[in-house]
């Protein structure tokens, strides 16, 4: 999985047994700042921007290669003992609402080289064909949180937090009982503003953060974004979300500190989030929370403030690692396409029905 945050590749090996998921292996890999800088360029209209996304994903797939070669030395597995390689690609546009009455989503990614690399099987594409349904074609994770987070009789909310975040409710009926949404920014905007200010990748731990003040004109300009507004389903991206929607956003508040712009920012990722959770995952009593943010402890205190009558914590305390998560739930997509099986949500995405996702390219 390589997501909105544009940091690297994150891969698991996995085995099911039936639905259940074991995690064998875990390996990252990070992208080469030349590499970051042309996705990120590429999430915008650029000259030339047909070939340079096609060597992107030649070099991003160069990325996935390096992970699934770690993941086979860690275990010691045989090629030919892996069904599959769920490999997601890059977002690089993100618009499911309807043009000529349809919409698109395009994830870059080149899944021939990835199997001619490493002579595996490999399904990717996973998204189009919910879209093609008439769905938003995100968040596809909730099928994959119900398979491993849900509890028949009690609601639980899992919130990702990468470069965008979504939120998934799993209520007590389990199958007939899912939502799940993109709540708005995750790190993304917390990310490019630190790299700008402190040349550095994100803001480690939420420190700098915490050391500004929240400025409450700001907050209130950001959330007056009308995304927020709008109910489920919904996804968004990198396409609204980015550092030119926050430069604009900037323009009334040019006196405001750098750390407190960051606390702002912060405070609206876990302000979107919470209002999300207080909107549909009332009932809750636990919010699984996995993605880089679970790291930001700032951002995690924050959340927890903001909704005192649930318990926030980390995917870790409830089987897997906040960095493995979206790694396996494409492992799970995957293992879906392959067997045949639809792994879309209708509820969540919207389409017209359950789809089966992905298409693959054999070793």
């Amino acid at each position: 999985m390589s997501g909105t945050s544009l940091d690297g590749v994150d891969g698991v090996l996995a085995s099911f047994d039936q639905d259940k998921l074991a995690v064998l292996a875990y390996a990252t890999a990070p992208f080469s700042a030349p590499l970051t800088s042309e996705l990120m360029a590429i999430n915008t209209a650029g000259i030339n921007e047909l070939h340079r996304a096609a060597l992107a994903a030649n070099g991003l797939v160069r990325v996935y290669a390096q992970v699934v070669d770690a993941l086979l030395q860690q275990t010691g597995l045989p090629r030919s003992h892996i069904q599959a390689i769920g490999a997601h690609g890059q977002t690089v546009r993100h618009q499911p609402q309807a043009f000529d009455g349809t919409g698109y989503t395009i994830q870059i990614n080149n899944p021939a080289l990835l199997a001619e690399l490493t002579r595996i099987d490999v399904v990717a594409d996973f998204r189009s064909r919910d879209v093609a349904a008439g769905g938003q074609g995100a968040p596809l994770v909730p099928a994959f949180h119900q398979a491993l987070f849900g509890r028949a009789g009690t609601t639980v909310a899992t919130l990702n937090i990468g470069g965008i975040s979504n939120i998934t409710v799993l209520g007590p009926q389990l199958a007939d009982d899912v939502l799940g949404f993109d709540c708005g920014p995750g790190n993304a905007l917390m990310d490019a503003w630190c790299l700008e200010h402190l040349g550095q990748a994100y803001d480690a731990d939420g420190a700098w953060a915490a050391s500004g003040k929240i400025h409450a004109g700001l907050l209130a300009s950001f959330l007056s974004e009308p995304y927020f507004a709008q109910t489920a389903p919904k996804s968004t991206g990198r396409d609204l979300f980015n550092p030119s929607w926050l430069t604009q956003k900037l323009l009334s508040f040019s006196d405001a500190a750098p750390a407190d712009v960051q606390a702002t920012l912060t405070e609206l990722t876990a302000r979107a989030c919470a209002d999300c959770v207080s909107s549909y995952g009332l009932n809750s009593k636990v919010l699984v929370v996995c993605g880089g943010g679970a790291f930001n402890n700032y951002l995690m205190d924050r959340l927890q403030a903001l909704l005192p009558w649930l318990k926030v914590s980390s995917s870790q305390a409830h089987g897997l690692p906040p960095l493995q998560v979206e790694a396996a739930a494409f492992a799970w997509l995957a293992r879906k396409t392959k067997q045949g099986e639809t792994a879309s949500l209708q509820k969540v995405t919207g389409a017209k029905g359950a789809r089966i996702l992905g298409a693959i390219y054999p070793a």
